[in-house]
């Protein structure tokens, strides 16, 4: 993936909360490396779900089509990227909470808001990147649309693209909008895998958790 201006034009709110979260993981060297990249990771992944939100609320679906012209190919190299990291966080967040047990209780109760965090953040995260990746490929491809909303939609906003992808992100099924693309069925299929993991990890999450404050 090339970081030239056209990255930079068509990712600016991923890249921003990118240098915000390296920011804040550089300000935190007092604590231990793994621990400074989970902080760093949250700042990021927050941020960019927050930035995403605002821009759903003012973009109208000529603001999204326009916004879909100027993403490239850059976006599946994005798209792949963010995924490997927000699954790397799980690793992450694994190793935190081995170290936990031996924490006092105050400590432990901080990484357990830490780590619970951390796991929504990327969760979100994942919801958003995918979001945007189904807007520009709907209005990239020429054609017959690739997703097929209900009531013969063809202008979908980004809250219909953000529906899309957190019915992917909650259930791993495509709810009432059909997939009329091959390519689309390959990054739906991603979607859902991935989802399956941070569904499976936060009822893990949720688990030791509640085992850890009993006992």
């Amino acid at each position: 993936m090339r970081l030239n201006g056209t990255l930079l034009h068509a990712h600016p709110r991923l890249l921003a909360a990118c240098a915000v979260g390296l920011l804040v993981a550089l300000a935190c060297y007092r604590l231990e490396p793994m621990a400074r990249a989970l902080v760093g990771w949250n700042c990021m992944a927050w941020l960019y779900v927050v930035l995403i939100g605002w821009l759903a609320l003012r973009s109208d679906p000529q603001g999204v089509r326009r916004l879909a012209e100027v993403e490239d190919e850059n976006a599946e190299a994005v798209l792949t990227l963010i995924s490997i990291a927000a699954l790397a966080s799980l690793v992450a967040i694994v190793v935190e909470l081995a170290t936990a047990g031996h924490a006092d209780d105050g400590e432990k109760l901080w990484r357990y808001v830490f780590t619970g965090s951390t796991v929504l953040g990327s969760w979100f995260l994942i919801g958003m990147v995918f979001t945007m990746h189904y807007a520009r490929m709907f209005y990239a491809t020429e054609g017959e649309p690739v997703l097929r909303f209900p009531e013969g939609e063809r202008n979908p906003d980004y809250w219909d693209f953000m529906y899309f992808s957190f019915t992917l992100s909650v259930a791993v099924q495509t709810s009432d909008v059909a997939i009329a693309s091959r390519a689309l069925r390959r990054v739906v299929l991603l979607h859902s895998v991935i989802g399956f993991l941070f569904n499976t990890a936060i009822l893990g999450l949720a688990i030791n958790i509640g085992a850890g404050l009993i006992g």
